[in-house]
């Protein structure tokens, strides 16, 4: 009897032993996981930041065109103006860890990707040209954020 007894207290600590190490697993698993989220959202939230002043340079930069006459730098304008508010705003959310993240980003890489388009438009023009890729490299990193 104090034979079966021993038994059952062994395999009880031994399922223990088992849970717990089975947790410790999992909370290893779920740290290293959160480590790369986090490091992920931040890579985001710094490519919004550097795309948000690019594109708000640009917009500046539109604004003198287009009181220059140069009425085609509207639209860009506008969409430069749009993306350096969406692009903001998903640095923010990127840059607290969010649980709204991945859609910020989504949203912000499709902003990203018109603006980058309108100012294409434009390849001889240094500022808009830089806006673009500025655009591109945050679209890239939103698009790997939201995934």
């Amino acid at each position: 009897m104090k034979n079966r007894m021993s038994c059952g207290f062994g395999a009880a600590i031994l399922a223990l032993s088992l849970t717990i190490v089975g947790a410790d697993v999992l909370v290893h698993q779920t740290q290293a996981a959160e480590s790369k989220s986090h490091a992920a959202m931040q890579e985001c939230a710094k490519a919004c930041s550097d795309c948000q002043r690019a594109c708000d340079h640009c917009s500046t930069h539109c604004a003198n065109l287009a009181a220059d006459g140069k009425k085609e730098h509207l639209a860009s304008l506008m969409y430069c103006q749009d993306c350096a508010t969406s692009c903001a705003a998903c640095a923010q959310v990127c840059a607290r860890g969010g649980p709204l993240a991945a859609v910020m980003a989504e949203c912000c890489a499709k902003c990203c990707d018109q603006c980058a388009k309108s100012c294409e438009a434009f390849p001889m023009d240094a500022h808009m040209k830089a806006c673009a890729e500025e655009c591109r490299k945050c679209e890239k990193s939103c698009k790997t954020m939201s995934k």
